[in-house]
Order: C-alpha cells, then sequence, then structure tokens
C-alpha cells in the first residue's frame, strides 16, 4: 500500500523537474516512507514529462492547461493516503515532506507551509510580498481560517477528505479554493513555517490576473460578503432616506423631495433582491454543495415557504392599499395634477417587495427539495 504521494504539477520545466523528482524521491526514502512521486505533466511543449521519468516519476499526461487542472486530475491518479503538493521549480524544500506527514499521522486533515517569514533574498516579487498577505487577511477576515499563507504550494492532504471538498478551480485559484472548502468542512488545519527559495527556470504567474481569480473565488464562496452584507445596507440607507423624505425632515440645511425619495426607494428594492440572491446562494452551499450553515439551518427549521409567501402578500397588499388611497385622492381632484407623487413611489415599492419576496421565497423551497428528496 501507498503511503505517501508526492504530486508535482509540470508545465515546461525541464531545466528543474530531474532534480525535483530525485529530492522528493530521496526525502521519502530518507523519512522510511512508502510513496510514490507524481508528476502531472500539464501539456509542456519541452522534454519535462521525459526527464520526470528518466529522474524515476510515475508521469500522467493533462493537456488542458491550469494550475487547478493538474492538481486535481494528479489527485484522481495518485495512490497513496497521504497527498504532498509542492511546485516544480525548487522554490520549496523537499526535505521538509516527513514534517508535513508528520502533521497527518498526528491529526491534521490539511497541513500548509508558511513561507512569509522565511523568504530568500529575490524568491518573492515585491508585488507579491505585499499581495499575498492582503489577500490571506481578506480570505481570514471571510472565513475565519486562521491560516497566515493562504497560497503556499507547498502542502499536504488526506486522501480520504478530497471528496469532502469538492474541489472544482482549475486555475491558481485552487489554492484558495482548498483552504475555504477544508475550513467550511471544518478539516483540522495547522501550518508549518517553511523557507521559499528563488525559482529555477520561467515564472508562470501572472500576477494580476491570479489575485483576480484569487479574490473572485473567495467572494463567490461567500454569499455573505458578496450579496448580504452589500444588500443590508442598501436597505438599510433606503429606509432612512425615505423616511427622512416622509418626515419632511432638513439634512443639512436642505429639504428631501421626491427624487430622493425615488432613489431611496430604488435602493431598498435592489437591496431586497440582493438579499435574497445571497439567500438563495447560501441554501445552494447547504444542499448541493454540502457547506456547513448553522445559521440556515436554524432559519429553515423555523421559517417555512408559507411564512415567505404571507409576508410578500402582506407587502404587496399593502402596496395595493397605498395605491388605491392615491387613486381616491387623485380621483377627488378631478384626476388632474398628481400631487401625491411621495404615495406613488411608495406604494410600488411595497408592491415590488412583496413580489421580490413571494417568489424567492419559492426559490428557497426549490433550492431545498435536494435536502428533502434525499431526507
Amino acid at each position: 500500500m501507498t503511503r505517501v504521494s508526492v504530486v508535482i504539477p509540470c508545465l515546461n520545466e525541464a531545466a528543474t523537474i530531474g532534480e525535483c523528482v530525485g529530492l522528493a524521491r530521496a526525502a521519502l526514502d530518507e523519512g522510511g516512507l512508502d510513496g510514490e512521486v507524481l508528476v502531472v505533466d500539464n501539456g509542456s511543449t519541452d522534454r519535462s514529462g521525459e526527464l520526470a521519468r528518466a529522474a524515476g516519476a510515475r508521469v500522467v499526461e493533462e493537456p488542458r492547461r491550469g494550475y487547478g487542472r493538474a492538481y486535481l486530475t494528479g489527485f484522481g491518479e495518485a495512490r497513496g493516503d497521504y497527498l504532498v503538493m509542492v511546485d516544480a521549480d525548487l522554490t520549496y524544500d523537499f526535505g521538509e515532506i516527513p514534517r508535513f506527514v508528520r502533521e497527518l499521522d498526528d491529526g491534521a486533515e490539511l497541513v500548509m507551509g508558511d513561507r512569509m517569514h522565511g523568504i530568500a533574498p529575490g524568491a518573492m516579487p515585491a508585488l507579491s510580498r505585499i499581495g499575498n498577505p492582503l489577500l490571506s487577511g481578506f480570505l481570514n477576515l471571510i472565513y475565519r481560517t486562521g491560516v497566515k499563507d493562504v497560497h503556499c504550494g507547498m502542502r499536504a492532504v488526506r486522501r480520504d477528505v478530497l471528496p469532502r471538498l469538492e474541489l472544482r478551480a482549475t486555475g491558481m485559484e485552487l489554492a484558495s479554493e482548498m483552504v475555504i472548502r477544508a475550513a467550511k468542512a471544518g478539516l483540522v488545519i495547522r501550518e508549518l513555517p517553511i523557507e521559499l527559495h528563488p525559482r529555477g527556470g520561467q515564472s508562470k504567474l501572472s500576477p494580476f490576473r491570479d489575485g483576480w481569480r484569487h479574490l473572485r473565488l473567495m467572494l463567490v464562496h461567500s454569499p455573505n460578503a458578496l450579496f448580504l452584507v452589500p444588500g443590508a445596507a442598501m436597505v438599510v440607507v433606503g429606509s432612512l432616506a425615505a423616511l427622512t423624505v416622509f418626515a419632511r425632515l432638513p439634512v443639512f440645511g436642505h429639504q428631501f423631495y421626491v427624487h430622493t425619495l425615488l432613489v431611496a426607494c430604488g435602493l431598498v428594492i435592489v437591496g431586497l433582491q440582493v438579499i435574497g440572491l445571497g439567500l438563495c446562494a447560501r441554501a445552494y452551499g447547504v444542499y448541493v454543495l454540502r457547506d456547513r450553515d448553522p445559521w440556515l439551518e436554524r432559519m429553515q427549521s423555523r421559517f417555512r415557504l408559507e411564512h415567505g409567501l404571507i409576508l410578500g402578500a402582506v407587502l404587496l397588499l399593502a402596496g395595493l392599499v397605498l395605491g388605491g388611497i392615491m387613486v381616491g385622492k387623485w380621483a377627488a381632484r378631478g384626476f388632474g395634477t398628481l400631487s401625491e407623487e411621495r404615495l406613488a413611489v411608495l406604494s410600488v415599492t411595497f408592491v415590488i417587495a412583496g413580489t421580490q419576496v413571494f417568489f424567492t421565497s419559492f426559490l428557497l423551497s426549490i433550492i431545498g427539495l435536494k435536502k428533502d428528496v434525499e431526507g
């Protein structure tokens, strides 16, 4: 039985891949670890695959390029109970492999390297020295993983937890996705301080493109940050502005009129829609991606489809009543100039809000059908 698979993605690394394979093999032997070195040739146009085989690696081909895609293929082909991930550019010390394995033996499910206090001169560009801590800090602000160096390329994971992670990212953002999914799944995550050395060969990184892909993935996996917080902010600001208009309160010495009310009610409508999208995204995470979301599960146990339908109907009815009052006042004036603009805007806002709540409740119920069927 193979205990450890060292998985190395490789794209045109002829200058370093042979040495990497040799160092990985030596680390396994010196650590007394039964293992294999698996190189995923990610569409190389040089002799990388040939050199890796000659150095003693098992090579699998993945012609569809992408850092994440190479690793996903490697995970599927690996035979080991433990998977150690290392880049093919000599930036990491392969001699650290036994340390990562010992942490897994000691109960860890995901072991991350932390490079940030062991960066050799010239090993990391200035932009990455700034960008990595910022992205790691933002990820921890949202997900509270406690991982200091989210994008370290040297890490180890237990093979049996991979199905719980359901990794999908095909690019560099796989590094962020693994940490996010591990945190959501409640895995035991540990970090080890390691050193980062200057790379051999030519870098394939694109700081701005890769940074955006990491940031995009962080937001996509966080309905709170992407939908619920901005939506709630819009509803609060819009509601306060609308109340200011109806109370005819002067703000900074100026009176707010109907044009302000239009903007305020527009914010409320858009905010409610964004909140609805956020709730649907969280439901999708629970029922389809199998994320843990205790808050949503509590809410779903207390509130049912009928509660949302009743709330939507009440808002819709309130809007129609306000509209009826407005039409009545207009008729009393002989259908001349409409002088109840504020009432008209409020009526339409309630009608739209009620409609949103009504149909969003149905959509949430549809997403939850997967659980009902399985349960």
